[in-house]
């Protein structure tokens, strides 16, 4: 097999892992109005982002297959001589059957699975009509309607 034709086939190995897994985000937002800063106030919404990553195994299963059959096809067969002498390479049909088969069980196993991550936008109503909106990665410890004060170290229940 021919280096380039190699490279060019491990080339495609990443361009069709990503085609393996779905991402979505979901938002929810509970309250009003986003704006700007200040020292102590109130909670007036919090914003729930769930982002959840689910493999597709059929896709992963499809990806397999596809570069199985082409590197099963490339490393199996023989070479032949032309009637000038250059070598020549032709695949092999069980390769390609026995790289497909194989690709697509380890593709669709690579593929499997989900996870979830959540992060959460808070937003303040300071005493002096400012707001901001601070952002925590895995959980809120305040509720919408909550007096907090701002320091140093960022937001505070009163």
């Amino acid at each position: 097999m021919k280096p380039r034709r190699l490279a060019s086939l491990l080339f495609l190995v990443p361009l069709l892992a990503g085609a393996c897994v779905t991402t979505t985000r979901r938002t929810t937002t509970w309250g009003g109005y986003v704006g700007y800063t200040e020292r102590s106030g109130q909670v007036e919404w919090i914003r729930e982002t769930v982002e959840r990553h689910e493999g597709q195994p059929a896709a992963g299963a499809f990806a397999g297959a596809v570069l199985g059959g082409l590197l099963g096809s490339a490393i199996g067969g023989g070479y032949h001589h032309d009637r000038w002498g250059y070598v020549h390479h032709h695949g092999s049909a069980a390769g390609a059957v026995a790289g497909a088969v194989g690709g697509a069980m380890i593709g669709a196993a690579a593929s499997q699975g989900s996870s979830e991550e959540r992060s959460y936008e808070v937003t303040v109503r300071f005493d002096d009509g400012g707001y901001e909106t601070f952002l925590y990665p895995e959980s809120v410890p305040f509720r919408v309607g909550d007096a907090v004060r701002l320091t140093p170290q960022g937001l505070a229940p009163m």
